[in-house]
């Protein structure tokens, strides 16, 4: 007989891994306990076989746990054990990680949809393998007395089932029944409306009404996504007149609108179910879901709510965030009643309170595979391993960018990078963003020693990290970028040094000037700029990155073209943006790559006056480009790219009548070509080992695929788990200031 002690570590609690472990111990004929530790699971057991229980342990996992190591001793037992026990969890304190909110499993929907079971029809059925976590977590260790779930107590149905360890609701801690756990209502004007309140709810749905939703991590507003009348006055009174709307459908409903490959398929029902950005196909939905794009972000169900809503309803509905324009999600029922009386028309409600917001995933399938565009429901607080030489780092606190922005955490080889808290130029969002930094630090057990922060001084994240009296590591916006690459690739610490091409809307850049489309050739531990897009004015600072015609104003007037300004732009005040940037008042410098495709969209025609939301212009331009479109010329010269050729083959070929989706395609190919070019040479010169393509604009699979394919024969990394946006940037710094402590 073997006498071993086993540590299991990853996120490996709250999943069903002790029953698990249990089954799979009396397979073995095994003898000993299984428990929950703050370092994860522990098991001392006796048997005959090890190999046999080993390979088992590894194999057959329960389908949310990840396990990080398994680490194995021998043990001496101070009695020999009898039979094998689910012993009480032991000690305080987090060395492991929580698990995220996972969507419902076949067996909990199968059960809500079946008359003979007793939770048919019930909004809150969950099992180990499914239902809220993060949620509803208020304090670990993770027990039914740790989450909002504390106030319901369990009826000795529900408590046969969580104390059996054959039952998959062994210490489900969110168990509940129609007869012991949360209920649902539909309440109009504060007064709770008697009846179904699933059919209450579908009937005022199909009357085209808009319906405040009560989700995992926030309200939703929902209405008809098949009724354009329904969609209007949605956005009528959200006052949001074109940003793209979330819709949650079934499978088969998604099929008939959208074009649906394996790996979207695969994305939409893993357990995080998260939007998915699908190109539109099939049968049209109404233009104003998503105005002017070729995809729609699509959802499946996730709560047995949902699943009974979407079954009753019968069609796709709209589940966009319940807040107002620029504030947080929100959560709680009383401020629902208060903050979304203007937009709803009744209310979806139920007294499962929600101990934290977070918003829904968005992630979209591109050229390199799987990319997350936002972290939150389903992916938070899962944990990112770091690469290989950060292994003996020290626990470090990266307060992140001013937009998107998210912090991120480091323990134990691992990162935990939060969810998307939003932009802190907004007061609720600056308060959303104070509360996160102490509930992770308090759920984490995190006491970091080193903080990492952006280099623009006026950030609100940088003076919350000069607020905390911790060293700091100031890291430069794009070299943050870089480094959240290379991070999420696994890029070794001492991997070498590679060529980034970052290209995104704008950061602060080393020399003062605002970067947004280089070439760094560099690695953890710092960078070189070896090329960059010219740069522009940016006339009236902030007012450019909403107005794309001063962005083509600028650019016109750098190919020599500025007559044509005043031909397509006839309403504007031409000279007055150019006096200020000739003084440079109010006008800075910047190399932004995507104010350039505000300027080019612009010169086609799309948005010329006011973007209504961030990268509205962008977003367009992507989807009328045709991609077989020849690419467009660029300069190049002593490490600058030089945008000039570029607009005046934009402008000839409006003139020649050559389609503005030819055009659009040919900006896209034609930037590709321009940087890809100066990464390969630093490939194959030798001072890169390999190619890391980071910034927003590569969440744009038109000019990700371009890239890639014109640095086919290189090795490029690309973005999959962190964004490769701003809400990645917390992940880089982290990183960066990890290599220097080292």
């Amino acid at each position: 007989m073997h006498d071993l002690r086993i540590r299991v570590r990853g996120q490996v609690q709250g999943v069903g891994f002790r029953p698990f472990v249990w089954q799979i111990a009396r397979e073995a004929g095994a003898a000993g306990e299984v428990l929950n530790d703050p370092e994860g699971v522990l098991i001392h057991i006796r048997l005959a076989v090890p190999d046999t229980f080993l390979a088992a342990l590894r194999d057959r996992a329960p389908p949310l746990a990840r396990i990080d190591a398994i680490e194995i001793s021998e043990h001496q037992f101070d009695f020999p054990p009898q039979d094998f026990l689910i012993s009480a969890s032991r000690g305080r304190g987090s060395e492991t990680r929580v698990t995220p909110d996972a969507a419902t499993c076949p067996s909990c929907a199968a059960e809500i949809r079946d008359p003979l079971e007793r939770r048919f029809g019930y909004a809150f059925t969950n099992c180990t393998h499914c239902g809220p976590r993060f949620t509803i977590l208020t304090g670990l260790p993770y027990d039914r007395g740790q989450t909002t779930m504390a106030r319901f107590p369990l009826c000795s149905d529900c408590r046969a089932e969580y104390d059996d360890p054959a039952d998959r609701r062994f210490h489900a801690q969110p168990v509940a029944c129609p007869a012991c756990g949360p209920r649902l209502w539909l309440e109009e004007a504060g007064a709770e409306i008697p009846g179904n309140p699933i059919d209450l709810a579908v009937s005022r749905l199909e009357a085209g009404q808009i319906l405040a939703v009560k989700g995992l991590g926030g309200f939703h507003l929902a209405c008809d996504a098949r009724s354009g009348d329904a969609i209007s006055e949605l956005r009528r009174r959200k006052r949001r007149p074109a940003k793209p709307l979330a819709v949650m459908a079934t499978l088969e409903m998604i099929a008939r609108h959208s074009r649906l490959s394996p790996a979207e398929v695969s994305l939409l029902s893993d357990p995080a179910a998260p939007i998915v950005l699908l190109t539109k196909a099939g049968e049209p939905l109404p233009d104003r879901l998503a105005p002017g794009l070729g995809v729609i972000g699509w959802m499946l169900p996730y709560t047995p709510l949902h699943h009974l809503l979407i079954d009753a309803f019968g069609g796709p509905l709209v589940m966009t965030s319940g807040n107002l324009s620029g504030e947080p999600q929100v959560i709680g029922n009383e401020e629902a009643r208060q903050k979304l009386s203007g937009f709803a028309d009744a209310f979806l409600m139920h007294d499962r309170d929600i101990a934290r917001r977070l918003d829904d995933s968005v992630e979209r399938v591109c050229p390199s595979g799987p990319m997350v565009l936002r972290r939150g429901r389903g992916r938070v607080p899962g944990t990112l391993p770091l690469p290989a030489g950060f292994e003996s780092t020290q626990q470090i606190l990266a307060f992140g960018g001013q937009m998107k922005s998210a912090i991120c955490l480091v323990k134990n080889g691992q990162a935990m990078l939060s969810h998307h808290l939003g932009d802190l130029d907004d007061a609720l969002t600056q308060e959303e963003y104070g509360k996160a930094l102490a509930d992770c630090a308090a759920l984490f057990d995190h006491d970091p020693t080193i903080g990492a922060c952006d280099l623009h001084p006026d950030y609100v994240s940088t003076r919350e990290a000069e607020r905390s009296g911790m060293p700091l590591v100031r890291v430069q916006h794009h070299h943050a970028h870089l480094a959240s690459c290379l991070g999420d690739a696994l890029w070794p610490m001492n991997g070498g040094p590679v060529a980034g091409i970052i290209l995104d809307g704008t950061g602060y850049g080393s020399d003062g000037t605002v970067w947004g489309g280089e070439v760094l050739l560099g690695d953890y531990r710092g960078f070189e700029r070896i090329a960059h897009l010219r740069p522009a004015p940016l006339p009236g600072g902030d007012a450019a990155n909403v107005e794309p015609w001063r962005n083509a104003v600028m650019r016109l007037d750098q190919a020599g073209l500025a007559d044509w300004g005043g031909e397509i732009f006839p309403s504007r005040s031409l000279e007055t943006i150019r006096a200020a940037a000739a003084a440079g008042f109010n006008a800075p410098l910047s190399s932004s790559a995507g104010r350039l495709f505000d300027a080019v969209a612009a010169l086609l025609g799309l948005y010329p006056d006011r973007q209504s939301y961030e990268g509205e212009a962008a977003m367009r331009l992507e989807a009328m480009a045709d991609e077989a479109a020849p690419p467009l010329p660029f300069g190049a010269e002593l490490g600058v790219i030089e945008p000039a050729p570029m607009i005046a083959a934009v402008f000839h070929g409006l003139r020649d009548g050559v389609p503005p989706e030819r055009l659009a395609g040919g900006f896209q190919s034609g930037l590709a070509c321009a940087f890809a070019g100066v990464a390969r040479e630093a490939v194959v010169s030798g001072r890169a080992r390999a190619v890391a393509l980071s910034g927003g604009c590569f969440q744009n699979p038109v000019l990700l695929g371009a890239v890639l394919a014109e640095l086919k024969g290189i090795s490029v990394l690309v973005h999959a788990r962190v964004p490769a946006n701003d809400g990645g940037l917390a992940f880089g710094q982290a990183l960066i200031a990890a290599a220097e402590s080292n």
